[in-house]
């Protein structure tokens, strides 16, 4: 998972952390029904391969979503409907996550980016514009190395990490590891938060800001027959988790042979003033104070680096930092992440 800020490494240590690091089998065990816009089929990519597609329907240029690891598609329901008057919405879940396929092997950057591809092929998708979150950056930097031909565009939601920064860089995760223990093993959820998926999501807003739609909730867990919120699905056959297969695949970023336009959208440490909302921490001395402030160089050294290596690519680049935002800059920011998407698809030819 590319999330090398601390904002992005609680998402990592909070408690529905267990069902982001591992990919889970889809099975039906509640007559809940996904509310969202959208049909869903699944698209042969490879032998004995196959990929839960939604379409959310639209009219104008394609525009394919690209989940994070440990998401699927659905983490976008409510997003994608809001781009339907943008263009034609599409998201894909990649392998070993939800109701896709969960195969030993395929994890890296090469046979996920051909994977997407298979989509497009499958579905007559031409020149779409994919727009990735986290770790879909990997996959989408290698098609558009490879297929700028095949492609309008690409977006890069907070996706521009190269991979190592996090979790391999142990100098960073030493400095959040001073962190007090509130911050880096947050309090799990209640059962009285779990009572329903309704009630757990109002937990995950009150510590996150933000909240998954209830259908991706219902891809990580169990619904028990009370309604509350049950244990995490079970995995698929993999031996290990997907997202480490993911991470030993990830390839370090080259944009030089993308010819495509881009528009990234990162999320940025926010200027002295507001670390301890972003950071979601009080330094109460001056020894955590200097923790923060490392961390914080660390953070914009590493995004410069990322925007300088993104404007190597050929096609234009557009960057528009959102300082103080979550690493889910779609769900925290979500207005001018449309704004800006909506811009960038309008202006393509």
């Amino acid at each position: 998972m590319n999330c090398p800020t601390v904002a992005r490494l609680l998402i990592v240590a909070g408690t529905f952390s267990a069902g982001i690091l591992f990919g889970f089998a889809h099975r039906d065990s509640s007559p809940w029904h996904d509310p969202s816009m959208h049909s869903v089929q699944l698209v042969s990519v490879n032998e004995g391969v196959r990929l839960e597609v939604l379409d959310w329907g639209g009219t104008g240029r394609s525009i394919v979503l690209l989940a994070g690891s440990g998401n699927t598609a659905h983490v976008f329901d409510d997003f994608a409907q809001k781009l339907t008057r943008t263009g034609h919405v599409y998201g894909i879940t990649r392998r070993g996550f939800g109701a896709s396929s969960h195969p030993e092997s395929g994890y890296d950057d090469q046979r996920l980016a051909d994977d997407v591809l298979r989509v497009l092929d499958a579905g007559g998708i031409l020149k779409p514009v994919l727009v990735g979150h986290s770790l879909a950056g990997s996959e989408m930097t290698t098609l558009g190395s490879q297929h700028s031909d095949r492609l309008a565009g690409l977006v890069y939601l907070d996706a521009g990490d190269d991979p190592g920064d996090y979790p391999g860089n142990p100098a960073y995760r030493a400095l959040f590891e001073k962190l007090p223990p509130s911050v880096t093993h947050p309090a799990r959820a209640a059962a009285e938060d779990k009572k329903s998926f309704h009630a757990y999501r109002g937990w995950q807003t009150r510590t996150m800001r933000f909240a998954y739609p209830e259908s991706e909730l219902r891809q990580m867990f169990d619904a028990n027959p009370d309604g509350s919120v049950g244990p995490l699905r079970a995995r698929g056959p993999v031996s290990k988790p997907v997202s480490q297969a993911i991470g030993a695949g990830s390839k370090k970023r080259d944009y030089s042979k993308i010819s495509v336009p881009i528009l990234y959208l990162p999320a940025a440490p926010p200027r002295a003033g507001g670390w301890s909302q972003y950071y979601r921490f009080t330094p109460a001395n001056d020894s955590e104070r200097m923790t923060l402030q490392k961390i914080y160089d660390a953070d914009r050294t590493n995004l410069e680096r990322y925007e300088k290596n993104m404007q190597g690519s050929q096609g234009k680049v557009r960057i528009v930092e959102l300082r103080g935002a979550d690493h889910y800059v779609y769900f925290t920011n979500e207005s001018t992440v449309l704004r800006e998407l909506r811009k960038f698809v309008a202006d393509l030819r």
